[in-house]
C-alpha cells in the first residue's frame, strides 16, 4: 500500500485502485494521489494481489474485492477518518463498486473512467448494482472513452439520480487524456473532485 501523509489532521481519506494493465506507481496514479494530497485529502493508492505478484491478468472479482476490503479496514483503522471516499481508476473503481454497499464508513464512490462496458461491447453494461448504492458517486469521464459511451453513462447516471454527478472531460481518452498538450484535463478532474467532496 502506497500512502503519502501531508496533512494528517485530514478529515477525509480517499482510497483509488489502479486499472487492469497498470499498478498503483504509474503516472495517471501517481498524479492523482499528489494532488489531492496536496490538497489536503490523506490519499491512499495499493495494488491488487496480481500486480503485486507482477502477473498480467487481474484475479478473479472477489479476490479483487477482498484485497479492497483489506486495504479500506486497514485505513479506517489507522486513521479514523470523518468521511472515506474509494474508488479508483477503471477496474479500481468497478470493485470499489461492488463493495461500497456494505461498508458504512464509506461516503462516497469516485469513478476515475468508470468502465461501463468492454470497447465496442455496448450490451455487456456493467451497471446493475450501481442503482441500489445509496452513495454519492462522482463520474469523470473521457467523451472519446471507449469503455463507456457518452449516451450511455449519461442515462445511467440519469437512472441513478440525484445521487450521481457527471463530470465530461472533453475529448478524453479511458484515461482522461486529450490530443492536447499538458496535464490540463488531469488538473480540472481534481478540481472536481475537490469540489464534490467539499459538498458531501
Amino acid at each position: 500500500m502506497g500512502c503519502q501523509d501531508l496533512t494528517s489532521n485530514s478529515e477525509t481519506s480517499i482510497i483509488l485502485g489502479h486499472g487492469a494493465g497498470q499498478g498503483m506507481n504509474s503516472p495517471f496514479m501517481n498524479y492523482f494521489q499528489t494532488e489531492l494530497t496536496t490538497r489536503g485529502f490523506f490519499t491512499t493508492k495499493f495494488n491488487f494481489d496480481y500486480m503485486e505478484q507482477r502477473r498480467k491478468v487481474p484475479d478473479p472479482q472477489a479476490k479483487l474485492q477482498a484485497r479492497y476490503r483489506a486495504v479500506i479496514a486497514e485505513v479506517v483503522a489507522e486513521h479514523k477518518p470523518k468521511r472515506l471516499i474509494i474508488g479508483g481508476k477503471s477496474m479500481g473503481g468497478r470493485v470499489a463498486s461492488y463493495i461500497a454497499g456494505d461498508i458504512p464508513e464509506v461516503s462516497g464512490l469516485l469513478f476515475l473512467g468508470y468502465p461501463l462496458h468492454p470497447p465496442g461491447k455496448p450490451e455487456q453494461m456493467r451497471d446493475a448494482h450501481l442503482y441500489g448504492l445509496a452513495k454519492p458517486m462522482l463520474f469523470i469521464s473521457g467523451t472519446k472513452d471507449t469503455f463507456a459511451e457518452r449516451p450511455l453513462l449519461e442515462r445511467v447516471v440519469k437512472r441513478i439520480g440525484e445521487r450521481a454527478t457527471l463530470v465530461w472531460i472533453e475529448g478524453g481518452d479511458h484515461s482522461l487524456k486529450t490530443s492536447k498538450k499538458g496535464t490540463d484535463s488531469l488538473r480540472i478532474a481534481v478540481e472536481k473532485i475537490e469540489e464534490w467532496i467539499g459538498h458531501l
